[in-house]
């Protein structure tokens, strides 16, 4: 609890610019689960002028689109009038489902509730939010347990069709948490893992890899295209002790030529699965076939 921040509308706002001078389309808001639980957090929500933390994102989402970014929140778990009130302001949302197995390192979370997880996919989808989800993989679960989480994700896609990709996560045990002493799964595992994802899965659906925590290179061989996001100014905060690969090095890591996306997936431009609030960025941010389109960077 001592490492917990909020970022001012100040620091954030220094982010953004950094982040659209050096050419970046999206912006990334994510935090743990129901923060304003938190000793403390209140009041420094109170000195920015914000009585909760959604009203604050929803700032700062806003705040992004004036900048030349698309906002893409995963802000853990939140009601159905919470994603309701974000939708306009969010090229897409996300929330990993984690795994469906009652596992030890989730004892005590109720932000790790399967079921409380699947209700918030379930009210994207009724929303019709382009959304992310996934697994994490090596975190207690059988190989069956992860088989019937990729299967909920299957189900959960077939009856919304709001499931643009599916990220295939290998867990990083960190110092001073319950599974410090956990070991980490292997290649091999998280090979055989994304066969099995993109063999269940929709054709729709991508299958993504955190380039920063695994070694792509095997992966997309076995079903993944996707390499998530790269951030030439922040770091990866959820796994801080992993840093970023540039476009170079993530050129380097496939035997397969890059184009960078947009947070929402060309099919859900298509479908228009987008508010007013982003329409106009998308208009000047993605090509015909709603992809990024090529631009030129400037230093400052």
């Amino acid at each position: 609890m001592g490492e917990a921040k909020l970022l001012s509308p100040r620091e954030v706002k220094d982010i953004l610019l950094r982040g659209a001078r050096a050419g970046c389309s999206e912006a990334l808001f994510t935090f743990g689960e129901r923060p304003g639980e938190v000793d403390g957090f209140r009041k420094w929500l109170l000195e920015y002028g914000y009585e909760d933390i959604i009203d604050y994102l929803l700032e700062m989402c806003k705040l992004s689109i004036d900048f030349g970014l698309l906002p893409h929140s995963n802000p853990g778990i939140l009601e159905k009038s919470e994603l309701e009130k974000l939708k306009p302001y969010n090229a897409s949302m996300g929330l990993m489902l984690e795994t469906l197995a009652d596992i030890k390192g989730h004892e005590g979370c109720t932000g790790k509730s399967p079921r409380s997880r699947i209700k918030t996919i379930e009210y994207a989808g009724e929303l019709n939010i382009p959304f992310t989800t996934g697994i994490l993989v090596g975190i207690g679960e059988t190989w069956e347990e992860r088989v019937r989480s990729i299967h909920k994700i299957k189900e959960l896609h077939e009856e919304f069709g709001h499931i643009q990709e599916v990220i295939i996560q290998n867990f990083i045990p960190k110092p001073g948490t319950k599974m410090a002493s956990w070991d980490a799964p292997g290649i091999k595992e998280m090979m055989r893992t994304v066969r099995m994802a993109r063999d269940l899965l929709p054709a729709d659906i991508t299958i993504q890899v955190p380039p920063n925590l695994i070694s792509p290179r095997q992966l997309v061989k076995c079903g993944a295209s996707d390499l998530g996001g790269i951030s030439p100014e922040t770091i990866d905060h959820i796994n801080p002790e992993a840093p970023w690969p540039n476009y170079i090095e993530l050129q380097a890591m496939v035997d397969i030529p890059l184009r960078e996306r947009l947070p929402i997936y060309p099919g859900y431009i298509q479908k228009g699965w987008y508010s007013r609030g982003i329409g106009d960025l998308l208009g000047i941010l993605s090509d015909t076939e709603g992809f990024r389109k090529p631009y030129k960077l400037e230093y400052h």
